[in-house]
């Protein structure tokens, strides 16, 4: 099978998953993204994500992941004109990131309406980065180091498993890999928010903690706060874990194309100031590897 029978096959079925998402795909958007990629889309995990809330509305987000670790997506992403060039250290970070620290492997998101957003970089899971450590790195936001008092109180910054670089947004997203136990407990959940002045969680929210594997903030160059928590499980069906699944994910969920035989999503409810969002990542083409890199089996 040609390379582009294969691209095409793919462009097909993100075209009929943002119709699912009730978003109208952008071939001249998402082609572009699909062939700078294409040497590497063969053995990377595609999964695709649909999400309530403000921000939220009018795209439809798609992520490869497992992507060699020496590659550059962001460069990839420049040299093939899918996002400008800029002087801010959002531009500078990838590239400091990868010089310093152990990356394992390499990710991307992409809207099929805003094109090319995001890149993501993981550690080993048994080597795991300190918050302190990637203060350093100059082009890191300051609220990091602003916030390490935070992290270390709930046992977080020793365990940072990946790191997200949001190009248009100009934000961080921090995953804590092998969280405490103790994190998703309804206490736990609470005082973090409370700590970090997103107020009161909601009842789905805590009841999501129960079966949570992750946590992740959100933090950018404009802010010294966090600027968001969203607590994450994955399940091979959304709709057997203990919160009210939203109407518009509960369809995706029945409906969304998949290539391989094990089915697997991601279910997150975002905290931030104004109020909880809800978020699902299926998985079209899945490796068992993925629970590994993400350390579920630590609360699962």
């Amino acid at each position: 099978m040609s390379e582009n029978t294969e691209l095409a096959g793919l462009y097909a079925v993100i075209e009929e998953s943002s119709r699912l998402a009730g978003v109208t795909c952008s071939r001249d958007t998402v082609w572009p993204i699909l062939t700078a990629y294409a040497d590497t889309l063969a053995q990377a995990v595609v999964a695709f994500r649909v999400a309530t809330g403000e921000r939220n509305a009018g795209d439809f987000d798609c992520r490869f992941t497992m992507l060699p670790k020496d590659l550059d997506p962001y460069a990839v992403a420049l040299s093939n004109g899918l996002t400008p060039k800029t002087a801010h250290p959002v531009g500078s970070l990838l590239q400091e990131l990868h010089r310093e620290f152990p990356v394992q492997s390499s990710g991307i998101d992409f809207g099929v309406v805003g094109g090319f957003k995001k890149t993501w970089s993981f550690f080993p899971t048994d080597d795991l980065q300190s918050l302190s450590r990637l203060a350093e790195l100059p082009s890191l936001p300051d609220s990091v180091a602003a916030n390490l008092d935070f992290f270390t109180r709930y046992a977080l910054a020793d365990r940072v498993s990946l790191v997200g670089i949001d190009y248009p947004n100009r934000s961080l997203n921090l995953y804590f890999g092998a969280a405490p136990a103790d994190v998703f407990r309804p206490e736990g959940i609470t005082s973090i928010l409370r700590d970090a002045q997103l107020g009161e969680p909601s009842e789905r929210l805590l009841r999501l903690g129960a079966q949570a594997f992750g946590i992740y903030a959100t933090l950018s160059w404009e802010s010294a706060k966090v600027e968001r928590i969203t607590i994450a499980a994955m399940t091979p069906d959304p709709t057997t874990l203990p919160v009210r699944i939203e109407p518009k994910i509960e369809h995706f969920v029945k409906n969304a194309p998949y290539s391989t035989d094990d089915r697997q999503f991601v279910y997150a409810i975002t905290s931030s100031p104004k109020g909880e969002y809800h978020k699902l990542q299926s998985y079209y083409r899945w490796q068992p590897r993925v629970e590994n890199i993400l350390l579920v089996s630590d609360h699962q």
